[in-house]
């Protein structure tokens, strides 16, 4: 951790914040509560800066992840909101995570297919509510409180629950998973790890199934 005036970094292995109920989604989102990340860490990047040094008006933000192991720098991930990159973009997943949120208009059509697919949507419908989605971008007031989904996003935050009642047309409202307890009150916020030694870099067989799920959704 480094802090020089207003600003503070921190990079290291927390508890991860996220909450959501992974098992339910595989299960045709038939959800019963069971958090999947209740005892997952995550190697965490936390950056506090004072809002002043975003301006006065309405920002657009976005990350993504850069992989140098092949000697280059290639964009391997990329998001804002939360789950459009594993419910949505179908076959585009490649494209969409080596995207950047200004090409996003090309993925209206495999999102709205998504949408009409999982949430029964008129095909205009669809179409309209996935133009809301893109570009992927979480919108933030910096005058205003943090609330998602309409301002920024908080780590308590149910992202999850407002993405589900989106993607279901408001047939599935909650996963029955809430916020994690062991959040700090003090920077970096995230919770300590759970485990000390660090997790092996290999994936998860749940998050390759929801993976394998996607594409069978996208493809339908």
């Amino acid at each position: 951790m480094t802090e020089a005036g207003r600003y503070r970094f921190f990079a290291g292995w927390r508890s991860d914040p996220f909450f959501f109920d992974t098992r339910g989604a595989l299960n045709d989102l038939q959800f019963t509560g069971d958090d999947f990340f209740i005892d997952k860490d995550v190697c965490s990047i936390v950056v506090e800066m004072p809002n002043s040094a975003l301006g006065p008006k309405r920002v657009g933000l976005w990350a993504r992840t850069l992989d140098g192991a092949g000697g280059v720098w290639v964009q391997a991930d990329r998001g804002a909101l939360p789950a459009q990159a594993v419910f949505l973009v179908g076959s585009e997943r490649d494209g969409y995570h080596a995207g950047e949120p200004a090409n996003d208009a090309r993925f209206i059509t495999v999102f709205a297919h998504a949408l009409e697919h999982t949430g029964g949507y008129a095909p205009e419908e669809a179409r309209r509510v996935a133009g809301t989605l893109l570009p992927d971008m979480l919108s933030y007031d910096p005058t205003r409180p943090a609330s998602f989904p309409s301002n920024g996003r908080t780590l308590t935050d149910d992202a999850a629950d407002a993405f589900l009642a989106v993607l279901t047309n408001g047939k599935v409202t909650g996963d029955k998973v809430g916020p994690h307890i062991d959040l700090l009150a003090e920077f970096p916020y995230l919770g300590p790890p759970h485990n000390i030694s660090v997790p092996s870099h290999a994936t998860s067989p749940i998050a390759t199934e929801l993976r394998k799920a996607s594409r069978r959704l996208g493809s339908s």
